[in-house]
């Protein structure tokens, strides 16, 4: 009786090998036929018409983008104690431990930032920098995304109204 399970697992086994066609076949006929196609048509290349354009001289004004700003009441943690109305925020963290080893790490770049709490959302938010006005805090922030290109942690930088 084994011996016959074992003779019919393995016909189950042929069978199931045999009947599978290999995939590579079916692609490597459709590349071979896209070739013939692409060969077969003649490659004509129309002359091309260049006409010179003129620019019109381009004057820019330089707008802050002053979108993305929250407004909470926030308390200093660690870091400079004069916050203004304005700061950028350049990471929230639940844990402070999160917070404070992004603020090292931006402290060793050059910046003096600091950690507030937002005691009613639970969260650390470090800040780069601290202004009084908007614009000023919008360009600061518009910056310090443009020299952290590949960061995209910092490409979410916002603006925090302080409330108090």
């Amino acid at each position: 009786m084994k011996k016959l399970v074992v003779l019919g697992m393995g016909v189950c086994l042929v069978l199931a090998f045999a009947s599978c066609k290999s995939s590579e076949s079916a692609y490597k006929k459709a590349y071979e036929k896209a070739k013939q196609q692409e060969l077969a048509e003649p490659q004509v290349e129309a002359p091309v018409e260049v006409t010179p354009v003129v620019a019109a001289p381009v004057t820019t004004t330089k707008v802050a983008d002053t979108s993305g700003v929250r407004q909470e009441k926030v308390t200093v943690v660690s870091g400079n104690e004069g916050l203004k109305d304005y700061s950028i925020v350049a990471g929230s963290f639940g844990v402070k431990a999160n917070a404070e080893g992004l603020k090292d790490w931006l402290d060793g770049q050059g910046y003096q930032s600091t950690i507030a709490f937002n005691a009613d959302k639970a969260m650390y938010r470090v800040i780069v920098n601290s202004f009084a006005d908007k614009a000023a805090a919008a360009e600061a922030r518009d910056a310090f995304k443009a020299k952290y290109p590949n960061r995209s942690d910092f490409q979410g930088a916002w603006l925090l109204y302080r409330v108090y």
